[in-house]
């Protein structure tokens, strides 16, 4: 049992339901660039049946090496404004769209705790990223409360109404 505002198992899958619906409707596919929740937002995705019409990829990008590997991210972005930042989230989204050829991308970055924390960006700060195929990376800072498990469901929720509105547009 989740505390009260964290969004529980049952929220998340909602979430994800809403968000499979509307890429299968559009024909659509969606790819994942993840840190802080460690694919919990690509799991959510696939705990549904049939995802594979209309999940292409999810990628897991922890340390700064596999950011610029996997997603291409640029190591002087990472060197002039660390992982947990607009710029870093920005190039995560794009080069999650550009690399594995899906309509839509997410991607997120943050502390999730309990540790890691630096001086202007406390435990909960999280950036999530979203990039339509052809258009530009919008990007958004989020400080959320409570633990690590807490921060991390924040972050998963908030990606996925994010690419849902997204998807809206």
């Amino acid at each position: 049992m989740s505390e009260p505002g964290v969004p529980d198992d049952g929220e998340l899958f909602r979430l994800g339901q809403v968000v499979a619906q509307t890429l299968q409707q559009r024909a659509q596919t969606l790819v994942t660039a993840e840190s802080c929740t460690g694919g919990w937002i690509a799991k959510t995705l696939t705990d549904i049946a049939g995802s594979s019409a209309w999940f292409e990829a999810g990628l897991v990008a922890y340390s700064y090496e596999a950011k610029q590997a996997l997603l291409g991210v640029r190591p002087e972005t990472l060197a002039q404004h660390g992982a947990v930042s607009k710029e870093t989230v920005v190039e995560m989204v794009s080069g999650a769209l550009a690399r594995y050829g899906a309509s839509v991308a997410v991607a997120v970055t943050g502390i999730a705790g309990p540790g890691g924390a630096t001086p202007g960006k406390p435990v909960g700060t999280v950036w999530i990223g979203w990039k339509r195929r052809g258009g530009y990376a919008q990007a958004e800072m989020f400080h959320f409360d409570g633990d690590r498990e807490a921060v991390r469901r924040h972050t998963v929720a908030v990606a996925l109404a994010g690419v849902q509105k997204i998807l809206s547009i």
